[in-house]
């Protein structure tokens, strides 16, 4: 089991119900989003131009920079492939802030600790999909098992030649997007 997300650019609106949906779901303030949408545009040349949204999450890459990096080991990739910060052992010092090249973590300042998406654990333990998943209307989003290659996000994946942004960083991020 290797959990993965898949975000389709053709559909996604930057409606931001994702990034709402998670801050409700972690109790987040308005201030911090653990999913960030980047406008992208325009692209094109004139008068053919056009600009499209790009929903960004922890990548939960396999090789983290911030996992490799932590001093305390509190961030670490799980072998079911999900990145998590252990609360009980950052010690607030940042480190991963800087090392993260996506920039998808957040330093809470009232609690002293990094925090980031947890790829919705708790609900995926219970076999439910991640709350961003669930709430996108536009079906832009998908979770699953990228080990298994019958499973429907593998099956997407394959045949929009889905790929991870900054496939040159060498992180193998578990987030991939079938470009518009």
């Amino acid at each position: 089991m290797h959990w993965g997300m898949l975000m389709d650019l053709r559909k996604c609106v930057g409606c931001y119900a994702c990034t709402i949906a998670c801050q409700n779901e972690h109790n987040l303030p308005f201030t911090v989003r653990w999913n960030k949408i980047m406008k992208m545009g325009p692209v094109g040349n004139y008068p053919n131009l056009t600009s499209y949204s790009v929903p960004v999450p922890c990548m939960h890459c396999q090789d983290a920079p911030c996992a490799n990096g932590c001093p305390t080991g509190a961030s670490m990739v799980r072998k079911d492939g999900v990145v998590l910060v252990d609360r009980d052992k950052c010690v607030g010092c940042k480190f991963c802030l800087v090392l993260c090249p996506y920039g998808v973590r957040h330093y809470n300042e009232e609690k002293g600790i990094v925090e980031k998406c947890t790829f919705c654990m708790e609900r995926l333990e219970e076999g439910r999909v991640t709350r961003c998943v669930e709430t996108c209307q536009l079906k832009a989003r998908y979770c699953g098992d990228l080990d298994d290659p019958d499973s429907e996000i593998v099956q997407l994946m394959r045949k929009h030649n889905a790929k991870p942004l900054y496939e040159e960083l060498g992180t193998k991020p578990s987030v991939y997007y079938i470009m518009p």
